[in-house]
């Protein structure tokens, strides 16, 4: 379970990295970053998860992860 926890750590990271650097090259980062998290929420809303009798709290969770991502990133500095 602790490789698989820090494979997804690693994923996420890598994962931020790439959406903060397109959304750094476009010309509304924050619009960007706002699409791209609402884009990421629906297909986790609509993602099928096999074996789990309940998969609302495995859905819950990666709502929440998605989220706490997209708060770590922050708008480009002025200077």
């Amino acid at each position: 379970m602790d490789e698989l926890n820090g494979r997804m750590m690693a994923f996420q990271i890598l994962l931020t990295g790439l959406i903060a650097r397109v959304a750094n090259d476009s010309r509304d980062p924050l619009g960007f970053l706002s699409d791209y998290r609402d884009e990421m929420r629906a297909v986790i809303r609509g993602v099928r998860i096999d074996g789990l009798p309940d998969d609302g709290g495995a859905r819950e969770h990666a709502l929440r992860m998605a989220d706490e991502m997209f708060a770590l990133m922050k708008a480009p500095s002025a200077d």
